[in-house]
């Protein structure tokens, strides 16, 4: 069974990325990064490989996708509380990112998205699992 993921996404601008990303928290490994890529750590076992779009075709024989146009994957990651949420979403903001949709409080579950700067949507949500309705 595999033990950790590399979610890969198309970039524009790499670096404008980087900062992006870099200003929400998140750290890079530079063992697999160079001028093409650029590995965010999310957790121990969950990584974003940002991949300049040229770069990024060599896996590929279809199109790029626009995320500014279409959906291609909505990437969600939980919280550690609703605040996080809210405080992540806000300053994702501030650095450039659009807010596609807005905030949902389920009771047991808040979530809060955003698209960066490619148009890559981002999910989070912090879920409460004592409060999650019977069935």
């Amino acid at each position: 069974m595999a033990t950790k993921i590399f979610v890969n996404l198309p970039v524009k601008d790499l670096n404008k990325s980087k900062t992006f990303f870099e200003g929400l928290g998140f750290t890079f490994n530079p063992q697999f990064s160079d001028e093409n890529a650029a590995c965010m750590v999310i957790s121990d076992a969950i990584f974003a490989m940002l991949l300049t779009e040229p770069y990024f075709a060599t896996f590929t024989q279809k199109p790029i996708s626009n995320a500014h146009e279409s959906t291609e994957v909505l990437i969600a990651l939980d919280a550690a509380s609703r605040e996080e949420v809210q405080q992540t979403v806000a300053k994702a903001k501030e650095l450039g990112a659009t807010i596609y949709k807005d905030a949902a409080d389920h009771g047991w579950m808040y979530q809060h998205s955003f698209a960066d700067l490619d148009g890559h949507q981002w999910e989070l949500a912090y879920m409460d699992e004592t409060q999650f309705p019977a069935s």
